[in-house]
């Protein structure tokens, strides 16, 4: 009888081996549980960003696109008054080189200092024929209505 109890409690209860196998299957079905529900969560918020946040970034492309063209216009009108400036102080210079711009106080400054070339030397009168250029008008450029179209700016 002793051999039988000494048997009897080396071996292994079954029911504790089985509560042991029990707890780890609840345990992997909790992990699984949790599995599938991040797994649902990311299925939402895929379908979230599809449906409702790819149309908005769409449609803020196709603004962008209409602002690029209006900055690419203003590049071109920069461009446009940066000649028009250029030729007109080159025309000024000019006309001053023709006309005299030396006012006479500098003159008799220069004339005093010992330098011939000013001294005793009047403008000879030459003949006004200096054309006003063409000039532009921004409005042409710019209409007035077409600021008032302009969308209020929108950031995400």
């Amino acid at each position: 009888m002793l051999l039988v109890n000494l048997a009897l409690f080396l071996t292994p209860e079954p029911g504790a081996e089985a509560k042991e196998v029990e707890e780890t299957i609840e345990g992997m079905l909790l992990r699984l549980e949790e599995f599938c529900s991040l797994a649902d969560l990311i299925r939402s918020d895929t379908s979230q960003i599809l449906q409702e946040n790819i149309p908005v970034l769409k449609a803020k492309l196709t603004e962008m696109r209409g602002i690029y063209a209006k900055v690419d216009r203003l590049e071109a009108f920069v461009k446009m008054v940066g000649h028009h400036v250029a030729f007109l102080e080159a025309d000024v210079l000019q006309t001053e080189r023709d006309h005299g711009a030396f006012p006479q106080a500098l003159r008799r400054w220069l004339g005093s200092a010992g330098l011939p070339s000013f001294r005793n030397k009047s403008p000879a009168p030459v003949p006004v024929t200096n054309e006003l250029p063409t000039l532009y008008r921004t409005e042409d450029y710019f209409p007035a209505n077409a600021r008032e179209q302009m969308p209020a700016p929108c950031f995400l």
